[in-house]
């Protein structure tokens, strides 16, 4: 794994622009960053992303189908108890899942390292399915890249796939959801909108925000249309909190993500992972936030249960010294996990979001940030096997 300083392409924010990727660059800063690509050879991708990916989901699954067994556990993860048998009832039921995101450090040397799990809402799924393969294909074909070239991409493929899997299984048509005033989510259903419709769905698209609720406890549109399936880009725990939070499990509405994937998204599963898979090569020391976390010296991360894109991250660093980051979760319960910096490839530190459609790893996307730690607006640097 290296970084290869590349020529971009000269018309790459028109082709961006024209493909709907309206968020390429943020308040004024590029957020997309081919200036550069990162370069994998096909061993690492097999063998230190690809292969220990799918361990860790298999591991995540095991653990999900224990939580739901185990009030205790429940409790543990502060999840509130008129939701228990919602989500425990959708995992029994094997409820449709799409997509989820490891987030790992991987220099190319020692093993990928598990920061989290974003497994609910995962984020920069339209620059790591369909830009950067796009990017990849100009790359090559104007001869920037060598002709063998290739990606660890087959993203789009398995999103289709897997649509068309969970088709039976869905009540028509199937709404599309997230936050209207947020372009990235936006653009991210838009994306995958397309995708289900390659699979045959029948689709509407709604603002989380203007989803109503009938006087029969059903979840509507605008049009007072009951909606029977959601896929929402919308955290779970958010929902959990908002008026319409106890109406969810008696609404008879399937949501994708599933009920189940949110003890997936919480922090409080690394520990949890940690306790039953002690000394992985995979897994970073990670313990809920008590005594027991000192044994963490000289150097910590802690991290809130339901903290997402960097915000309320703590760190200590082994010489004592300490970063952090603002945010909206410093309510939440926290945990703490062994400090294991990114890698510096010398502009910026990498961080590898390794992708999991359905039950199988199907590529990467890499984000990059001057800092420890990744946040929303750290760039998406593409990359490539060569």
């Amino acid at each position: 794994m290296r970084r290869v300083l590349i020529v971009e392409r000269a018309d790459w924010r028109t082709s961006a622009e024209t493909l709907g990727f309206q968020f390429h660059t943020i308040d004024g800063d590029a957020y997309w960053d081919e200036t550069a690509y990162y370069a994998f050879t096909l061993t690492q991708i097999e063998n230190d992303i690809e292969a220990p990916s799918e361990e860790i989901h298999e591991m995540a699954m095991t653990l999900v189908g224990e939580i739901v067994q185990s009030e205790a556990l429940m409790t543990r993860l502060a999840i509130p108890a008129r939701y228990w048998d919602w989500i425990r009832n959708s995992w029994r039921d094997a409820s449709p899942h799409l997509y989820g995101r490891l987030d790992l450090a991987y220099d190319g040397k020692g093993p990928a390292k598990l920061y989290e799990l974003n497994y609910d809402t995962p984020t920069s799924l339209y620059e790591a399915a369909f830009f950067q393969w796009h990017w990849l294909e100009q790359q090559r074909d104007r001869g920037v890249l060598p002709v063998g070239a290739d990606q660890y991409n087959r993203i789009q493929e398995a999103l289709i796939e897997t649509f068309g899997t969970i088709a039976p299984r869905l009540p028509r048509p199937l709404y599309f959801s997230a936050v209207a005033e947020s372009r990235e989510d936006q653009a991210t259903i838009t994306y995958l909108q397309d995708c289900a419709e390659q699979a045959g769905l029948a689709t509407k698209r709604i603002d989380i925000e203007r989803i109503g609720l009938s006087s029969t406890g059903r979840f509507t549109d605008e049009d007072d249309q009951v909606i029977a399936a959601l896929f929402k880009l919308y955290p779970l725990e958010f929902m959990f909190e908002e008026k319409y939070g106890p109406s969810l499990p008696d609404a008879g509405i399937v949501l994708i993500e599933p009920p189940w994937k949110s003890l997936l998204s919480n922090k409080g599963v690394l520990p949890l992972l940690w306790e039953r898979h002690t000394g992985h090569p995979n897994l970073l020391p990670a313990f809920f936030h008590d005594p027991i976390s000192e044994t963490l010296a000289p150097g910590w991360v802690q991290k809130p249960f339901f903290s997402r894109e960097g915000a309320n991250i703590a760190i200590r660093l082994p010489d004592g010294s300490s970063q952090s980051t603002d945010g909206p979760y410093d309510d939440s319960q926290s945990i703490r996990q062994q400090f294991h910096a990114l890698p510096d490839f010398g502009h910026g530190r990498a961080l590898v979001g390794s992708w999991i459609v359905a039950d199988q790893a199907v590529g990467i996307g890499i984000r990059e940030d001057d800092s420890l730690i990744t946040q929303d607006t750290s760039r998406f640097v593409p990359h490539a096997i060569v």
